[in-house]
């Protein structure tokens, strides 16, 4: 079903809906009678359209926001089918006649899609039950009638519209052969000219091209136009539509139409969000009726005493960068079991609504709204983590021993606590702070005693690097030169991308007068996150290690 535009106009249809069902047929009039003087350019009060359709003034503190016409006219016609769907309205009820789609299109003699464009363009549709039990789109001759009369030159356009003759197809691929010979234009360009020749519809000029075409490869107009794009071809457009290439350029570059390439984004954004992962703890209040409006609220501010967020002062013995986490204040219970049950349900929304997804008939505002619902979840998630991160910082800090340093044990601490936001249920009844801290104890007393573990191997990916970089620095007459030393170091760090190399040569100072540098500094010379910074240096020890077992089984011999 077709969406709202304006968000009054959806309360409004839920409170019509569910109202008394000897009224809902009145809406439905009232509606169709309100269609009928609303004039392009104005803007519509609330409280005018509530009137009109109910004959009652609202009450006041509703909405104060006006309605501009076309956002009316829209959520007029939504609002119409959603009144027949309420109730079991069968087209016995009227005493005028009523066509379904099939039959209106034989009465004027033109295609179904002509009546879904003239419904586009505001022809009223009820959604009534025929005598076969079924229901099924349908007009009243009344709303037929208004609309032909108010939109006369399209609707007799329409009419006088009849299928191309056979001489008439060839004529317009010989025409259009002799534009693309002359001038180079495109599909589009070509179809344009020739509809102001002929007086025929541009879309069925384009039609007539690309079937003709499709029929004959040999003699085609526009030549590789139909075949299909692979998906390596798919997946260029579709990083060029997202780098902001315009979908015209795209168009004329692959000889595609600009509905082609919209089309082509689609798929490749259904696919990855059907790659993606969503993982969420579910609750049965998000089956409940109205959950979405009372789950999405805002978290409710903490009342009394509790309304003031609590001052921690930081400790002194840390960075300004963490002193500054202990100025974003706690939740209180009620916030983080709001924030958790909202961070649930909006995952458990978009996994709901990718389950309907269809790659063969798939709509931008379906994506929209499930890309849309991930990215607030991932908002809440970050709220949920700012006000944790100090939880982070304390049990790091106790565990200081090690040979990890700090930022090291806040950035495993980190990622503790991001699982630790996935896996929590708030319905059990524990507070959050505790099921986290429990995660990253555990987290630590696995990760720190492998650390101290590793210090004491003779060659580790760590310590290959290390004593690459020791020999590299200072010269051993024992070994080698220290010119095929770096040799040997370049050669393996060679094996790594540009970024992976960078950051392992600057962090560990793996050149000649460098100083090693901190994570934090990396992630501001580079522009990333500490923890990217930190996952990419794992990702690269992680290759280096793989690179130097042959050296370490010959050493080991």
């Amino acid at each position: 079903m077709p969406s709202y535009v304006s968000k009054p106009m959806e309360e409004l249809a839920k409170q019509l809906t569910a109202g008394l069902v000897r009224l809902r047929r009145g809406y439905i009039d009232s509606a169709e009678a309100l269609l009928r003087i609303i004039k392009p350019g104005l803007e519509y009060p609330y409280e005018f359209v509530v009137y009109r359709l109910t004959g009652y003034r609202p009450a006041r503190g509703g909405p104060a926001e006006a309605i501009p016409a076309h956002a009316l006219r829209h959520d007029l016609l939504v609002l119409i089918l959603d009144l027949c769907n309420s109730i079991h309205l069968p087209v016995g009820v009227y005493d005028e006649p009523v066509y379904d789609t099939a039959q209106l299109a034989r009465r004027f003699k033109v295609s179904t899609k002509t009546i879904q464009r003239w419904r586009r363009r505001g022809l009223v549709a009820r959604r009534l039950v025929f005598p076969d039990g079924r229901r099924r789109i349908a007009f009243l001759a009344s709303s037929v009638r208004e609309f032909v009369e108010r939109r006369r030159r399209r609707t007799l356009r329409s009419v006088r519209f009849s299928q191309l003759s056979p001489q008439e197809r060839c004529e317009i691929i010989r025409q259009a052969r002799r534009l693309v010979a002359e001038t180079g234009w495109r599909l589009n360009q070509v179809a344009r000219h020739l509809s102001e020749q002929t007086g025929r519809a541009a879309e069925t000029i384009r039609y007539t091209i690309r079937r003709h075409d499709r029929e004959n490869p040999g003699e085609a107009v526009f030549p590789g136009h139909e075949a299909p794009l692979g998906g390596a071809a798919k997946e260029v457009i579709y990083r060029c539509f997202l780098q902001g290439v315009p979908v015209a350029s795209l168009a004329r570059t692959y000889h595609r139409s600009r509905g082609s390439i919209y089309r082509i984004v689609n798929e490749m954004r259904a696919q990855q969000l059907l790659k993606r992962k969503i993982e969420y703890v579910y609750n049965p209040q998000f089956d409940l009726p109205n959950a979405e409006k009372w789950i999405l609220e805002d978290p409710p501010e903490p009342e009394g005493q509790a309304a003031k967020p609590r001052c921690v002062r930081a400790p002194k013995d840390l960075p300004p960068y963490l002193r500054r986490l202990y100025e974003v204040p706690l939740l209180s219970p009620v916030q983080e079991r709001s924030l958790f049950l909202k961070y649930n349900f909006l995952k458990y929304k978009a996994d709901q609504l990718r389950q309907q997804l269809d790659l063969s008939s798939l709509r931008s505002s379906q994506l929209r709204r499930i890309e849309q619902l991930l990215m607030q979840a991932d908002a809440v998630k970050n709220q949920i983590i700012r006000a944790n991160l100090r939880l982070v910082v304390s049990i790091a800090k106790k565990h200081l021993s090690g040979p990890q340093s700090l930022f090291e044990l806040i950035s495993d601490g980190n990622l503790s606590l991001m699982r630790a936001i996935e896996k929590f249920d708030c319905s059990r009844g524990y507070k959050f702070s505790t099921y986290a801290s429990w995660a990253i104890m555990k987290n630590f007393a696995r990760s720190v005693p492998r650390e101290r573990y590793l210090l004491d191997r003779f060659v580790t990916g760590m310590d290959d690097v290390a004593e690459l970089a020791a020999s590299a620095r200072s010269y051993d007459p024992r070994a080698t030169t220290q010119a095929e030393l770096r040799e040997s170091l370049e050669v393996v760090l060679a094996q790594l991308s540009a970024r992976e190399r960078a950051i392992i040569v600057r962090h560990f100072g793996l050149g000649e007068g460098r100083l090693p540098e901190t994570l934090e500094q990396l992630s501001q010379s580079l522009g990333i996150s500490k923890e990217r910074v930190r996952q990419i240096e794992h990702k690269a020890m992680a290759k280096l290690r793989d690179l130097l077992r042959p050296v370490q089984a010959d050493l080991l011999r």
